[in-house]
């Protein structure tokens, strides 16, 4: 018998804008018709135009009157990020939620993006911050929630301060880890320079658990031709609701996080099932890699540098 999986109620997001990064499968695509649903008017920034649309079209099949704007966004590309800065800033309007949702994960080989940087490093982290750093105007109007996707892999391995790009000893999943613990630094740090100047930004974090989200299946443009073994496992297991979770329940601490009036900032929130793989969502404690704020100063001034775009 399966279990019954677990589920939250979205509150009335009617006039509310809200812009989803990576929504064009699994856990974006997810979140982007829950807000749909709700009420909210969704950009969906993605980076394959043809998967993007058919994710518009997939909602507009359920929800007929969903507000939907697809939009090109790479996020490994600083040029790309600072297109959809200058084309949303163009349209002027406030935005309320951001949920920078989009990732990749662990590519067989070390990658380099066009700007220099590691891949994951460059997409996971150093993008969300670049775009966050454009749309601050926006986000500042709309006095907006801002929830960063982070992973379980945060709470392992560390920052590899001293080669941040992964140049000299390549290592896939620690580069990975330290992509999610720099960005979830940059949301508690986001959230702490919110409150100190006025800004009218909540930040805080969101973890999926584990399931079979589209990061583990075949990713071309990481150069996975099929899904992990581990991913397919995963997808067996979750969908019987054997331990791990699927893309419907992971979707759910990212959306509880940018919408309930119970969530706060600089907190984590997550699966409350066994280890925090599966289950309803909940706050949690914060991952012991997350808690410096030293650390988090010093991630944010290397980013600024590293992507010239100043956040404040």
């Amino acid at each position: 018998m399966t279990r019954k999986q677990p589920d939250i109620t979205v509150p009335d997001l009617t006039g509310k804008l809200a812009v989803v990064t990576g929504a064009s499968d699994g856990v974006g695509l997810g979140l982007a018709t829950r807000l749909a649903a709700a009420g909210a008017e969704v950009v969906m920034p993605v980076r394959n135009p043809r998967k993007g649309a058919a994710a518009v079209a997939k909602i507009r099949q359920r929800y007929p009157r969903a507000v939907l704007a697809l939009r090109e966004l790479d996020l490994s590309s600083l040029g790309s990020v600072a297109a959809l800065g200058t084309a949303l800033h163009d349209e002027g309007r406030p935005i309320h939620i951001l949920v920078n949702n989009a990732g990749v994960m662990m590519p067989p080989e070390r990658q380099s993006t066009a700007d220099g940087f590691e891949l994951q490093f460059a997409t996971n982290h150093l993008g969300h911050f670049a775009l966050v750093s454009h749309l601050l105007p926006l986000l500042r109007a709309g006095r907006a929630r801002v929830t960063s996707q982070i992973s379980i892999a945060a709470n392992q391995n560390a920052i590899n301060w001293e080669d941040l790009n992964w140049e000299r000893a390549y290592h896939g999943m620690r580069a990975y880890s330290q992509s999610k613990i720099a960005f979830g630094l940059f949301g508690l740090e986001l959230d702490r320079r919110s409150q100190a100047a006025g800004w009218g930004i909540t930040s805080n974090l969101a973890h999926p658990g584990v399931a079979a989200t589209s990061l583990l299946q075949a990713r071309p443009e990481v150069g996975r031709s099929r899904p992990t073994a581990g991913g397919r496992l995963i997808r067996a297991l979750g969908s019987r609701g054997i331990l791990f979770g699927t893309v419907e329940t992971a979707l759910l601490p990212a959306l509880y996080a940018a919408t309930s009036p119970a969530a706060h900032g600089a907190r984590l929130y997550g699966p409350s099932g066994f280890q925090h793989i599966a289950g309803a969502p909940a706050e949690q404690d914060l991952y012991s890699r997350l808690r410096s704020p030293q650390d988090a100063a010093r991630i944010w001034q290397i980013s600024e540098n590293l992507t010239h775009a100043t956040v404040g």
